[in-house]
């Protein structure tokens, strides 16, 4: 059976399940070493409110593009913990499994790193671990052109100007939300987590579309 390439990839905010999709089986390179771009996951996920899909924005200071994404620090004269945490709670504070998977959140929001590539990276290291995913992460010690053959390059793919379904990664598979009476696809991690609980798992294997790349 042929090896499969391992996946290069941005580090992303609470990402959304197409994210995860990508990830599961296979070993991950994080960019360590990419410019951070505006509006884009890597400082935003989407939940689902009790009235709409509701956007979360971790606030940085700078932003530049000629500024490294693991360089990023966090802007913390903004409320936007306490924003976060009160949506999350609305959002999901009667769903099933909130109450057994907050504290692992709360956590990991309450060290207050300084850095979002910090913040980004223990927030996925535990999803990870609660999805029960088995997935080897390595960081990138130089930057790697998109042209090299030894990675399948997902930089910047995975991205809210697209739809869910662009990059043919994620199958959505319809699974129980709180709120509203259709299915919203590709929400944050956080939303099946907190629906489903260990179920997530497996509603992420089938959620695989048939066109990725092997």
């Amino acid at each position: 059976m042929e090896e499969r390439l391992p996946v290069l990839i941005e580090l992303q905010y609470l990402p959304p399940l197409e994210y995860f999709v990508l990830l599961s089986g296979r070993m991950v390179y994080l960019d360590m070493h990419e410019h951070y771009e505006k509006q884009t996951y890597r400082n935003r996920c989407y939940i689902l409110g009790p009235h709409q899909v509701e956007k979360l924005t971790v606030p940085v200071q700078g932003g530049s593009k000629k500024v490294k994404t693991s360089e990023i620090l966090i802007d913390y004269r903004q409320k936007w913990l306490l924003q976060h945490w009160r949506a999350l709670q609305a959002a999901y504070g009667k769903a099933p499994f909130f109450e057994h998977y907050a504290p692992y959140f709360l956590e990991v929001f309450e060290k207050q790193p300084k850095k979002l590539w910090e913040l980004n990276y223990d927030l996925l290291t535990l999803c990870l671990k609660l999805l029960q995913i088995n997935t080897t992460i390595r960081l990138t010690e130089t930057y790697l052109e998109s042209t090299n053959p030894a990675f399948l390059d997902y930089r910047s793919s995975v991205n809210p100007k697209k739809s869910a379904i662009a990059n043919n990664i994620y199958q959505p598979r319809a699974y129980n939300q709180i709120f509203g009476k259709d299915f919203v696809v590709n929400l944050s991690v956080a939303d099946l987590l907190f629906c489903e609980g260990p179920a997530a798992g497996m509603i992420l294997h089938e959620s695989v579309s048939p066109h990725l790349n092997n």
